[in-house]
Order: C-alpha cells, then sequence, then structure tokens
C-alpha cells in the first residue's frame, strides 16, 4: 500500500511503516503526481482534495487530522468513489482553552469582569458547546445559537441570531463553512449583521476566516460599531490583511485549536480511521511522546483575590494569547512558518495546582476545568 501523509501532522510517523510505502510532504506539494498511485491521504486543511488532485488516482479513502473539511470536494469523492472522514472535535478542548486565554486578556485590558457579560455563542457543535460550558462556569449569561440544532432538538435551548445580535455583549462563532442553503456561513458577519449590532459587541472568530467579511469587519472597527475582535481565522489565508491584522485586540495565525493534545487527538481519529478501513488491525493506536510543557506546576495563592482573578491566573499560565498575537504582529509575512512551528501548548489536565487561600467552591470549578489539584 501507498499513504500520503501531510508532514506537519505530528506523532504519526511509524505509525503506518510496516503496511507500506509512507510518503511525508508538505501539503503544498501534494500533487496529483505524488497522489496517483497512493491508496490513501491523510491530510490537513492546506491540501485541497478535489478533481484536479484526485482524478485518475487509485486514492480510495482520505483522512482529515482537523475537524473542519471544507477542503474536501465531498460531491467528487462520492461520484470517484473515495471515502474520506474528518476528527470533529479533537481539538475542541483547545480551543476551549484559547478562548478563555482571550477573554481574561481583553477583561483585564477592558476594565470589565467576565461575570457581568452576556456571551452569544453562534454554533454549538463539539467546540461551542465546550466554549459555552465554560463560559458558564465563568459565571456568564450564555446564549446559544445554532439552527440545525434547533430544528432537530427543539427550540427550548436557543435563541434566534436576532436575539444574538440584540442581546451579546461578545459573540463568538464556532460554525462550518457553507456557502449556500438556509444555514450558509459564508460572510455571517457581513456589513448588516454589524449594521445590526445593539451592545457594541466584541467578536470572536476561530472558525473559518470567510465567516466574517474583511472590509466589513474594519469598517466596523472603525465605526466603533464593535469595541474588539479576536481573529485566529482570517480570508485569504496566508495572505491576511494588514490594516485588520492592526485593527483586532488579538491576533493569532490559526492556532486556536493546536494544542498538542488537539493536535495528537486529530492524529490518533486519522490513524484509527485508516485502519478500521483497510483492516489493518491498529484499530486501538494511539500516539506516543506528545510533548510536555518546561513547567506543568502552578502555585496559586488566592489572599486577598476575587475568584475570577484566580482561575485567569491558572488559566493564563497554561497558555497566554499575547505570545501569539505578539508573534504574528512582528511577523505576519510568516503566517504559515508560525502554524507549521507552533511551540508546546498542552491543555488543563497536564498541569497540577498548588493552592493556598483558595476556597472549595473555586477549587471545584479548576477541577471541572481538568486541572490536577494538590492539597
Amino acid at each position: 500500500m501507498k499513504f500520503v501523509i501531510d508532514d506537519k501532522i505530528p506523532y504519526i510517523k511509524g505509525a503506518l511503516e510496516p503496511f507500506g510505502e509512507v510518503v511525508y510532504l508538505p501539503g503544498a506539494k501534494t500533487t496529483p503526481e505524488i497522489v496517483k498511485n497512493a491508496d490513501a491521504l491523510i491530510t490537513r486543511t492546506r491540501t485541497i482534495c478535489n478533481e484536479a488532485l484526485l482524478k485518475n488516482s487509485t486514492v480510495s479513502f482520505i483522512a482529515t487530522a482537523t475537524i473542519g473539511f471544507d477542503h474536501i470536494d465531498t460531491d467528487f469523492c462520492k461520484q470517484a468513489g473515495i471515502e474520506w472522514t474528518n476528527a470533529p472535535g479533537c481539538n475542541s478542548k483547545s480551543v476551549e482553552q484559547y478562548i478563555a486565554s482571550a477573554l481574561f486578556v481583553l477583561a483585564e485590558k477592558k476594565g470589565f469582569q467576565l461575570k457581568d457579560k452576556t456571551i452569544g455563542v453562534v454554533g454549538v457543535g463539539q467546540v461551542g458547546s465546550k466554549v459555552a460550558k465554560v463560559c458558564e462556569l465563568l459565571g456568564m449569561k450564555v446564549l446559544l445559537n445554532d439552527p440545525p440544532r434547533e430544528r432537530a432538538e427543539g427550540p427550548k435551548q436557543f435563541v434566534s441570531f436576532q436575539e444574538i445580535i440584540s442581546n451579546s455583549d461578545i459573540i463568538t462563532f464556532h460554525v462550518p463553512l457553507t456557502m449556500h442553503g438556509e444555514d450558509a456561513t459564508f460572510h455571517m458577519a457581513d456589513s448588516l449583521f454589524f449594521n445590526s449590532l445593539e451592545h457594541c459587541p466584541i467578536i470572536f472568530n476561530t472558525c473559518r476566516g470567510e465567516v466574517v467579511d474583511t472590509f466589513a469587519g474594519e469598517s466596523a472597527i472603525e465605526r466603533g460599531q464593535i469595541s474588539g475582535m479576536v481573529l485566529d481565522c482570517w480570508e485569504r489565508e496566508p495572505e491576511i490583511d494588514r490594516n485588520l491584522l492592526h485593527l483586532v485586540d488579538l491576533a493569532t495565525p490559526h492556532i486556536a485549536g493546536y494544542s498538542k493534545d488537539g493536535k495528537a487527538n486529530g492524529t490518533m481519529m486519522s490513524i484509527q480511521a485508516i485502519s478500521q478501513f483497510f483492516n489493518l488491525g491498529i484499530d486501538d493506536w494511539q500516539p506516543q511522546g506528545v510533548d510536555l510543557p518546561e513547567q506543568t506546576i502552578i502555585s496559586l495563592d488566592g489572599l486577598n483575590r476575587t475568584e475570577e482573578a484566580i482561575i485567569g491566573e491558572a488559566i493564563l499560565f497554561t497558555y497566554d494569547i499575547r505570545n501569539d498575537d505578539q508573534q504574528l504582529r512582528n511577523n505576519p509575512e510568516l503566517f504559515e512558518k508560525l502554524r507549521g512551528d507552533y511551540p508546546v501548548r498542552r491543555e488543563y489536565p497536564v498541569f497540577t495546582l498548588k493552592p493556598k487561600n483558595v476556597n472549595d467552591v473555586t477549587l471545584d470549578k479548576l477541577k471541572q476545568l481538568g486541572f490536577n489539584i494538590s492539597i
């Protein structure tokens, strides 16, 4: 067999070598000539899996180690008899961590408390549901908008997009990119959206760049229709708009889901799917040697501090978004390199808290986030 694998997918080397030829190369260099006689591809979002790449190839299975799959022409794959899979939820906890870090940084920067804010979560799938849960844990009022889920489950826990627009202090998008139909998400945040906002909210986009219209977003910031913006995903990546980069509060190079845990999960799900499809017998394969940060012990002193300040310190210890923001602002031309060479970031369960002067209610919330507590 022959497997073609994006060389930026971590912890994967050695998994498929016992079963045939394995070719590792950058996603942009995955060409029709390379895949012509391949059996399977393991990709990321930078490899466009369409007719131009796959026509007349022997590829029968594509696994993308990502949540998103808009880089896969699913209609062509169906016609060509090519099966495919993505990795839903693989990096959802990583995006949750990213959003939490950004919320605490903005609260400090703009002088507000999270417990006083209402956040509208647009798209309540694997990622959005985790973001909603952590925001509730932080004392925020949470509004949920997800029309497909509302149609399937009923309206009880959901609100309309108009209610999100009317009542949110912060709006965060966690939707797939869909171009057509009643649930189309392309340019959801367009001029009409920004003109309709009532609370001058902060806008987050960590899903797909095309969900936010670049020029409408720029205009909204300049006209004061929104009070801030956090962008991880950009239109026309990696050639991002420099003016928008200058205007937003926090800017990162599409790395919200780039914790080592999320990446390892995506790799695991891809290898297990390949194994199941080709009957390789490694359906329970697990990645080994996931990197650890230099420091995993966090000392917390809660004396004369609010619960929000204590939780914020713990979260920012694990990941401080300002570092990624500074890297991108200093080197916007290195967008792809900053993604490809992303440093070690681990999620909360890797860290152990050593608290003093922290009450049981706050400790319970830290446990719910996933931290280990050492008394």
